[in-house]
């Protein structure tokens, strides 16, 4: 049985990962934290009724207490590394999917868990569609060399633009796609890796990106849609197996599914 603990329980990807992990086989939740909903029952919160595990806003009390073996953090920026850090300074692997880390935070992280013996696993995106899309553009884009992305998120994301946005692009760059236009023009997005990323942030909208490549007389667009949080529970719960015992830090899905 691998125990979890659920940081950012309360939050909207928190309460499907809650979800998840209580109808999932082998997992069992043994703590929730969040700075929301303190002292309410996680499952209730979720949907899924009582579970006996409430809300409790200490994480290192609660990683020394409940002694997960993983602890799934879907929280913010500017909270996500040091959970990281009370994660593995406890001996607990953390699976990632909050976005906002910056590279020096990923070599931070990296430099704990030689320090420590206790891997990580980052996620910019959990869906198996999103990280198929990427590593189909990663193809296309040996062929088209102009490209930009559009990422179209809820109003409440708080990065722009997002982990799986700055995914793209990183995975295009090694396939020596160029920027599509000169650089210095802020008002159309921002740009990673030479490769233009316009962020919209809309109520209506949940996680969608469009890839959009260009030619001589040609354009291909491939676009993922998540009209639903579910479509992410796949990946989080193959991480949360995988993660167990993780000595190494690892980012992005598709290095566990062998894309």
């Amino acid at each position: 049985m691998i125990k979890v603990l659920v940081c950012g329980a309360s939050g909207r990807m928190g309460r499907e990962v809650v979800k998840a992990v209580a109808r999932e086989e082998g997992l069992t939740l043994v703590g929730a934290v969040d700075i929301r909903d303190i002292g309410k029952d996680a499952g209730e919160l979720a949907g899924i009724g009582s579970i006996g595990v409430v809300i409790e806003d200490d994480l290192e009390e609660v990683l020394k207490r409940a002694s997960p073996d993983v602890m799934v953090d879907f929280t913010t920026p500017a909270s996500v590394k040091n959970n990281i850090r009370k994660a593995m300074e406890n001996r607990v692997v953390p699976v990632v999917g909050t976005t906002g880390l910056k590279n020096e935070d990923i070599e931070d992280i990296k430099r704990w868990a030689e320090e420590l013996g206790v891997g990580a696993f980052i996620a910019p995106n959990f869906s198996l569609g999103a990280n198929l899309m990427m590593q189909v553009a990663k193809q296309i884009g040996k062929y088209f060399k102009a490209v930009e992305i559009i990422e179209l998120h809820h109003d409440k994301k708080l990065d722009a633009p997002s982990g799986t946005a700055i995914r793209t692009a990183q995975l295009l760059s090694e396939g020596e796609v160029m920027p599509s236009l000169e650089e210095g023009q802020p008002s159309r997005g921002d740009t990673r890796w030479g490769i233009r990323i316009h962020s919209v942030r809309l109520p209506g909208l949940v996680a969608h990106q469009e890839i959009i490549f260009g030619g001589q007389g040609e354009t291909l667009t491939i676009r993922h849609d998540a009209p639903s949080r579910e479509c992410y529970m796949p990946g989080v719960i193959t991480a949360i197996r995988k993660a167990v015992g993780l000595k190494e830090v690892i980012v992005g899905l598709d290095k566990l599914l062998g894309l």
